[in-house]
């Protein structure tokens, strides 16, 4: 058999084996990039995971992580046409939808936002209305225009009067002790306790009542419409690729988060992890049954209500037309568990 024939055997063999394993036609890996919303970290484990072990090839993708930041703008480039995917969020998507602009969230990788507030020990605040007792919170401009207004709106005793702008330097929070901030249930704790040697105290908000997914993979109608095998195998892969961050061997994937975030430490990561786990923030609710990434109408809509509550949205908004529930849901990736 000639060189030329033998290395079009073997091609084809591969592309063969490609398509059964993606269980889709053609030989070619679909080239899909996948903007995140900061710096690579141990919350974008599971994209970077099924990266580092194959996934996507495996479904017949190509993927490219764009890692966000301070300075990135991926949203920008959703909307553009420039990137395939985005780390977005349901007020995102229903703010798109009033401007008529047609992005889409296909699934939700976390059944709870992380979104925290973060208070002193020993000063009496010991459940999350305890934090209306303190003199100030430390709050940025879009958590006092959202979640401050739902937590006036639902508890008693928080008024404008606390708020102070928080510039992401925890500097004013530790030296007030009448004082709260807000945080990342899997960053702002573990920064704190490192720095003082205290563990502060830690109020999840999605424990508390507020309701809306985070780090989900949003797409653009477009791609729903045009290329709706694309979008279903980027979602299985991810989703197989979380499974495996969390339950199997992650070294690759931490190393890939390390090249692309060169300051994020060894002990950062392990702590995310585990707060990531201890809290349900992938794996509850919908999620723990039907599997990562699952979006119902039902929790959509309390997120949509809540916020037509306290006038963040138009009541008469569609918010059907920020999701779609048919890419997730499928317990795609649990016998991944272990």
């Amino acid at each position: 058999m000639s060189n030329i024939l033998k290395t079009s055997v073997f091609s084809a063999v591969l592309g063969l084996g490609g398509m059964l394993a993606a269980s889709v036609p053609g030989y070619a890996l679909d080239k899909v990039s996948y903007g995140t919303n900061w710096l690579a970290q141990a919350e974008h484990g599971g994209f970077y995971q099924a990266v580092a072990d194959g996934t996507y090839a495996k479904y017949g993708l190509d993927v490219s992580i764009v890692q966000g930041g301070p300075n990135a703008a991926n949203n920008a480039l959703l909307i553009s046409g420039k990137i395939d995917f985005y780390m977005g969020g349901p007020q995102g998507e229903i703010s798109a939808v009033e401007q008529g602009i047609p992005l889409v969230d296909v699934a939700a990788i976390f059944q709870k936002d992380p979104q925290i507030l973060i208070a002193h020990p020993d000063v009496g605040v010991d459940k999350f209305g305890d934090l209306a007792k303190l003199k100030t919170l430390f709050l940025s401009k879009d958590g006092y225009l959202t979640y401050f207004e739902w937590m006036k709106a639902n508890f008693p005793g928080f008024k404008d009067e606390q708020y102070k702008p928080y510039n992401f330097n925890p500097g004013p929070f530790l030296a007030d002790k009448q004082s709260a901030q807000q945080g990342y249930l899997t960053s702002e704790p573990y920064e704190i306790q490192k720095q003082t040697g205290w563990e502060p105290k830690v109020f999840l908000l999605a424990d508390n009542g507020y309701s809306p997914y985070s780090t989900m993979i949003t797409t653009t109608q477009q791609m729903v419409e045009t290329k709706p095998d694309v979008v279903q195998r980027f979602v299985d892969a991810s989703i197989e690729g979380w499974y495996s961050y969390l339950y199997g061997d992650n070294s690759k994937a931490n190393a890939l988060i390390k090249k692309d975030n060169p300051e994020i430490t060894d002990g950062q990561i392990a702590y995310s992890i585990g707060k990531m786990k201890e809290y349900g923030i992938i794996e509850s609710g919908e999620g723990l049954e039907k599997g990562i990434g699952c979006i119902t109408d039902a929790h959509y809509k309390k997120f949509f209500d809540e916020m037509v509550a306290i006038k963040v949205f138009k009541p008469e908004t569609d918010y059907t037309k920020a999701f779609t529930t048919k890419f997730v849901c499928k317990s795609v990736g649990v016998s991944l568990k272990k």
